[in-house]
């Protein structure tokens, strides 16, 4: 039984002991252009551009009331997880079929930020800021 106690009784001060000791760390500034954008939301961007400027979802925007134009400057406007957000739902669209699903879901987004006071797409819209 001695012997157990002085091995924990051991234990427990090399271990504080090694709590105590300074860590090395790292710092650096971080711009803030390096802080907003991620290397990962690039592809998202490039992709949801790509989708907003085919002919037919231009059309589908149009019928909507959004001008194809504004919508591409509101989506260089939008947080990388909304970006993130709408190009899964492009991943999930089938090829040559229900585009009016994602047409509907970047006019949600556009009008909660519409609400939101973040942009101003919709004249129908009142900021709740």
């Amino acid at each position: 039984m001695h012997a157990c106690s002085r091995l924990i009784a051991s234990t427990l001060i090399l271990s504080t002991t090694l709590l105590g000791l300074p860590l090395s760390a790292q710092a650096a500034i971080v711009s803030t252009a390096d802080s907003l954008t991620t290397p990962a939301a690039a592809p998202n961007r490039e992709r949801v551009n790509a989708f907003l400027s085919r002919a037919d979802v231009r059309q589908a925007l149009e019928k909507q009331g959004v001008n194809a134009d504004s919508a591409v400057q509101r989506v260089a406007a939008m947080s990388d997880a909304e970006v993130a957000q709408i190009a899964g739902r492009i991943d999930q669209v089938p090829a040559g079929g229900d585009v009016l699903s994602l047409v509907f879901t970047v006019f949600i987004v556009l009008l909660v930020t519409d609400i939101l006071g973040l942009t101003k797409v919709f004249p129908f819209t009142r900021s709740v800021r």
